[in-house]
């Protein structure tokens, strides 16, 4: 996802307050690695290990000061490196550490996503169920036409509200939980579709918006109320949280964000640039039980657990040869290098923050990936963990 240099920070923040043709696939569920019959050796290839190719990787760019965050990959429930480098708070000295919380950025989506499944696994709500069933003010174009597959699958044709005229002047007025939801449906409400609903792919803070208000008028609990309760609680994710600003200055668990303003060479905080909006924060520990809880069916049944993972659209390959084909799923991103499947989500900002989450159903591995500097500081480290992985023997 591209973003302007003013609104790429806001998506640590206000992105998870709301925070891809299919296959036909025969299963039953994805079940634990451990459970399945003829799966992958246990062994741990020694790129993956401590001191192995990725530790080093990693360990050479926090010593040149690219990266700072945390690493966290495990197998089977296994941890097999955990590493932390860096600064969390550089100004009170608060290193970077296994009980950091990070801005999960777009990866809130995926809470989004799950909690419409849930739903949807009740018979409150169903996908083809257009915006109009369940919420207000639209032009007849979207309330009409606009599907809630279309929402969680990019392809409604909505935008982004950050990038709307005038966003910015008003966003640093609110200073409730209430406001910032209903001013971000304000401008949602004003867009215009940029091609027909299912037409088209264009990725959409403002459709995972309103899904966001979809689960809190089916639900019955605002929305940040029902993630908590039946996400994170159900998942073990006992720190995680939807954090203000004001919990963001003072809470020293909380990772600062850094970059470095253009034409500058020092890095610094991007507190002073952040919205009251509540972001969505955790550590790699808790998004490693989020991602078992997910594929080991304890967030949703078998047959949803399998709709909500499973390919819908394609997306465009990435450059170099033989790229892994990539599907949008309802939600999580769906990935099939060689003949392994990856499902997971990334997110960030390109002046304070990123973090993938990648898991392998099949062999049992999570990859969690947390920085709290500038996009590009884990570039090579999702890669080279994948390929690792992936050519496992």
């Amino acid at each position: 996802m591209t973003t302007t240099r003013r609104t790429a920070l806001r998506l640590l923040g206000a992105t998870s307050v709301a925070a891809t043709a299919g296959l036909a696939v025969q299963t039953t569920g994805l079940q634990p690695a451990a459970a399945q019959t003829g799966s992958p050796s246990a062994r741990v290839p020694k790129g993956l290990r401590p001191g192995g190719e990725l530790d080093r990787l990693i360990a050479d760019m926090a010593a040149r000061d690219v990266f700072s965050g945390s690493v966290l990959i495990t197998h089977r429930g296994r941890t097999v490196p955990s590493r932390s480098h860096g600064m969390a708070d550089k100004a009170q000295s608060v290193p970077n550490g296994p009980d950091t919380l990070f801005g999960l950025a777009s990866v809130a989506k995926l809470f989004t996503a799950v909690s419409v499944a849930q739903l949807a696994q009740r018979t409150k709500l169903h996908y083809y169920d257009t915006v109009g069933r369940h919420l207000a003010g639209f032009p007849a174009e979207i309330a009409d036409r606009v599907t809630i597959h279309h929402l969680l699958t990019h392809t409604s044709g909505l935008g982004d509200p950050f990038g709307d005229p005038g966003f910015w002047e008003v966003a640093p007025t609110w200073t409730s939980v209430q406001q910032v939801t209903e001013g971000i449906g304000e401008f949602v409400r004003k867009e215009t579709l940029a091609f027909p609903p299912g037409a088209g792919t264009q990725y959409s803070n403002s459709a995972y918006h309103l899904l966001g208000e979809i689960v809190a008028r089916v639900s019955g609990q605002e929305y940040h109320d029902y993630v908590r309760e039946h996400i994170f609680r159900a998942a073990g994710m006992d720190s995680a949280g939807f954090y203000t600003l004001p919990q963001m200055r003072e809470d020293r668990r909380i990772a600062r964000g850094y970059y470095r303003p253009e034409g500058s060479a020092d890095r610094i905080d991007n507190i002073d640039e952040q919205i009251f909006a509540p972001g969505a924060f955790a550590t790699c520990a808790e998004m490693e039980r989020f991602a078992h809880a997910l594929w080991e069916e304890k967030l949703l049944n078998p047959a949803y657990t399998w709709l909500t993972l499973s390919p819908k659209m394609p997306m465009l390959p990435s450059p170099g040869p033989n790229p892994p084909a990539v599907f949008t799923g309802y939600g999580p991103g769906a990935t099939l290098a060689g003949d392994r499947w990856s499902y997971g989500h990334n997110g960030g900002s390109s002046i304070g923050g990123v973090v993938e989450l990648v898991f392998y159903p099949d062999s049992g591995y999570v990859t969690v990936i947390m920085s709290n500097y500038e996009m590009e500081s884990i570039r090579g480290i999702p890669s080279l963990a994948r390929k690792l992985i992936v050519e496992q023997g």
